[in-house]
């Protein structure tokens, strides 16, 4: 009969703080290193951009569609990262008088997040260095993360688990032999990748443990939460899509109707639910920790929200 070692989760949390160290980066040392962005690369590679949706752009309009979309990418993970790190600080309050090595890799954790919410800023000031003027993100980072933060932890380690599983396949995307891909852009995926990876870890550790403790009607209230928070990340998208869309149609150079700017926004919005919401939902992972804390109905209550974000 084999045996199987399962590690247990304090093995967890001491191996993701000597991943941490090992991995660890400097935004200007190791990431940016001097370099500038480049109008002649795409920011994100096709596979996230879903430049095949936009069927009426010439190969150079795609290109720059996938700009606008490098600069939102920069602006959202500056925006959910920071009600990420303010629930990771939240949650380590549980382990002040206990295990100091979950505190150590969650304390980790946060430091790693304000890191990444710097690169972000950086990416998108650079970015908007070789773009038009005009770009626009409107959501306020701190009030969306105020409202995030007034669902229940359970909620929100569901959408956290998410977006930190999304980011692995963004880097996957990022690493194809595209040789009209920002190598800077290639950069970027790759740092954020290494550290995001202990914290889908951790995040899976916290909402493991978080679970434990809720009764099942707390429960079944907390995937309604989900649910809502899924939505309301939706709506940032559809606004951000929106305004996406319209600054092509004015920096592109040539006219765009208002049949096209339809199709051009729904088609940034296809791209950028994919990359918020359904890339990660539809990991195999996330629905393999999420089908072992929730019901058979709880798992098609939300199938069935995700289903009407296509």
């Amino acid at each position: 009969m084999n045996v199987i070692h399962h590690i247990s989760a304090g093995e967890r949390y001491a191996r993701c703080i000597q991943t941490s160290k090992r991995v660890r980066w400097d935004v200007d040392e190791d990431v940016i290193r001097g370099r500038h962005f480049d109008a002649a690369h795409k920011f994100l590679p096709d596979g996230l951009s879903l430049a095949v949706a936009f069927t009426t752009l010439s190969p150079y309009e795609k290109r720059f569609v996938s700009q606008i979309q490098g600069r939102t990418y920069a602006n959202v993970f500056g925006l959910v990262e920071r009600f990420i790190n303010a629930k990771v600080l939240e949650l380590t309050r549980d382990h002040w008088f206990g295990d100091q090595v979950a505190l150590e890799a969650l304390v980790r954790f946060s430091e790693e997040e304000l890191k990444h919410q710097a690169l972000f800023r950086r990416i998108d000031t650079m970015v908007g260095e070789v773009l038009p003027d005009g770009y626009r993100f409107d959501p306020d980072p701190d009030a969306v993360a105020h409202a995030v933060l007034g669902k229940s932890t359970w909620a929100v380690l569901a959408l956290t688990l998410d977006i930190e599983l999304f980011t692995q396949l963004h880097y996957r995307q990022s690493i194809d032999r595209d040789t009209e891909l920002s190598e800077l852009f290639k950069d970027v995926f790759l740092y954020h990748w290494k550290e995001e990876s202990q914290h889908a870890i951790l995040d899976e550790l916290e909402w493991v443990r978080h679970d434990a403790g809720l009764t099942a009607v707390q429960r079944d209230r907390a995937v309604d939460e989900f649910i809502d928070l899924l939505a309301a990340v939706d709506g940032i998208l559809q606004a951000q899509a929106n305004t996406d869309a319209g600054y092509f149609a004015v920096t592109c150079g040539r006219a765009v109707d208002q049949a096209e700017l339809q199709a051009i926004g729904a088609a940034f919005l296809k791209a950028y639910r994919w990359q918020y919401i359904h890339s990660g939902a539809q990991h195999p992972h996330f629905g393999k920790v999420l089908s072992s804390l929730i019901t058979e109905h709880q798992g098609q209550r939300i199938q069935a929200a995700l289903a009407t974000l296509q």
